[in-house]
């Protein structure tokens, strides 16, 4: 399983990106996905995963109500729509998926996943 991120780019508070995360090498339905963000010098952040099989969501406090997680099995992507955005929410912006049922945690997705190899997200104006 490979995955590439797309989508990230520079935008004004209060702006919106829509975030892609397409998969290749093996279909994804049966995967857990998450999107986690990353600043220089900070600990890696969870922001929002989505179960196998279009399964429920989790959100990160920080974005509820900002974010939203998709999923498109039939294109193999998952996506991370994301308004209203603010300076703190600048960030590589990482997916990564794993082989899980249930739903879907950022704790348990992150060791031993697979990982893309990010997009940058700048808030700023």
């Amino acid at each position: 399983l490979q995955l590439v991120e797309s989508g990230g780019g520079l935008v004004q508070p209060g702006g919106s990106l829509t975030l892609s995360c397409a998969a290749s090498g093996n279909t994804v339905v049966n995967y857990a996905i998450g999107w986690f963000r990353q600043v220089p010098g900070k600990e890696r952040e969870g922001v929002s995963c989505i179960s196998s099989f279009g399964g429920p969501t989790n959100y990160a406090d920080s974005v509820k109500g900002r974010f939203t997680i998709s999923r498109d099995d039939a294109q193999n992507t998952v996506y991370l729509q994301m308004n209203n955005l603010k300076p703190e929410d600048t960030a590589v912006y990482y997916c990564a998926a794993k082989v899980r049922s249930g739903r879907c945690s950022l704790i348990t997705i992150a060791p031993g996943g697979t990982w893309g190899q990010g997009t940058q997200v700048t808030v700023s104006s």
